[in-house]
């Protein structure tokens, strides 16, 4: 064989064991001589999972969340297993109190989570036998553009008069009303019927047919958190709020004779003289209900409207005592030291307020004014009569009571 013959067989020899390395490489060998193979890969894929544990956590909401509730969304639990620790954070890094439960098999988070906030929790849970798991999760809250909130009167834990409505105004248009009142309780220890009138796309008051009996306890319940106010816009609140019913105080303030006649329980306890609208500023009439109470507050005409030639207020007086509010358009029951005591009882010389005999400085309590003020607490009824002016309309403040029963009922989008 020559030396070219003997290179081509050598080249060929090595070309075929090649290929027989190549191919056994691929193939895989036999597990007895090497070892490895299919059947190895699963005895170690079942020695792992031996070794793992066996405890399964849950965190809620779901990684990636987004417009997640700030009330009841953040949850760890974990089954086959218990937590043995779980920290909650902001992106920032501020940390979120919470708290485990007695059997150490779910955890919540101890305060309200801020809203158009992302937070990032992460749990560690055994199993029986002491082995660890680990989870992670990152959400975030619903952002205010997309949320509403209502803000309501009266205060929780406050005693308020016998004509006080639950009334709450949203910051956002609800255009699903049903949903959200739906999700809005009120219910009385007197038994009493309670119903909702929708004034706007942005308010809701509610009342029984009559005045609330006294000393009774009111309850509203919000339970808006995840309700669809309007598209894309979920409720937040979750809630519940207690107030209580005072005595039942009613004054009749008639402008013709000029005189408030103060009732309790039905009975006169006092009868104060007073100074209503004049012929040209004629006073409100019907059922008001006070709203806001001020020992001192100013009172400008230019804010309601009373303006002289140069724009000014006809009237600017920073100093009105004892007022208390009847309407959000500005009429007031409230003292009047600036005027003859002769015009109290006698003449009706304001500009729409009603107004009480008083003393500057608001200390003087021996005057009318001094008197009604401390005896009257908010959510009494003042029912004015006899100024010659149309009634107050049931939304310019809290006097729902002008509406009778069936028109307000008519007003429940449910």
């Amino acid at each position: 064989m020559t030396d070219s013959k003997r290179r081509k067989g050598l080249m060929a020899a090595s070309a075929l064991l090649g290929g027989v390395l190549v191919l056994t490489a691929c193939s895989g060998s036999d597990d007895k001589a090497s070892g490895g193979g299919s059947s190895t890969q699963a005895q170690a894929d079942e020695a792992a999972a031996k070794k793992s544990s066996q405890a399964d956590i849950t965190i809620t909401p779901k990684d990636g969340s987004s417009n997640a509730s700030i009330n009841n969304s953040a949850a760890v639990t974990v089954s086959k297993g218990t937590l043995t620790g779980v920290t909650m954070a902001t992106a920032d890094g501020k940390a979120v109190s919470g708290a485990l439960s007695a059997d150490k098999k779910s955890w919540k988070p101890s305060v309200q989570l801020e809203r158009s906030t992302t937070y990032k929790v992460a749990a560690e849970a055994k199993d029986s036998a002491g082995l660890v798991a680990h989870e992670n999760a990152s959400f975030t809250t619903v952002s205010p553009t997309n949320s509403f909130i209502g803000t309501f009167t009266p205060e929780d834990g406050s005693t308020v008069g016998v004509g006080m409505p639950v009334s709450i105004n949203f910051d956002k248009q609800i255009t699903n009303k049903a949903a959200v009142q739906k999700g809005i309780t009120v219910s009385t220890t007197s038994g009493q019927e309670v119903a909702c009138h929708w004034f706007s796309t942005q308010r809701m008051d509610c009342r029984p047919q009559d005045y609330w009996k006294e000393n009774s306890t009111v309850t509203l319940k919000l339970a808006l958190d995840g309700v669809e106010g309007a598209s894309g816009v979920y409720g937040v609140q979750q809630k519940t709020v207690t107030f209580h019913i005072g005595r039942n105080q009613v004054s009749y303030v008639d402008a013709k004779t000029k005189q408030m006649k103060v009732t309790q329980d039905g009975r006169t306890i006092k009868t104060i003289p007073i100074s209503a609208g004049s012929p040209e500023h004629k006073t409100y009439q019907g059922v008001m209900v006070m709203s806001e109470k001020f020992k001192e507050t100013r009172m400008n005409g230019a804010t309601v409207g009373f303006t002289d030639s140069d724009g000014k207020g006809e009237y600017d007086i920073k100093d009105v005592p004892h007022a208390i509010r009847l309407t959000s358009s500005g009429t007031f029951l409230h003292g009047n030291y600036w005027g003859a005591k002769s015009v109290f009882g006698s003449v009706n010389t304001s500009h729409g307020c009603v107004g009480l005999s008083d003393t500057k400085g608001a200390n003087d309590t021996s005057t009318p004014a001094y008197w009604m003020y401390s005896h009257s607490i908010v959510g009494d009824v003042v029912v004015i009569s006899h100024t010659g002016d149309k009634t107050v309309a049931p939304d310019n403040g809290l006097n729902g009571w002008n509406m009778n029963w069936a028109a307000w009922k008519a007003g429940s989008a449910v």
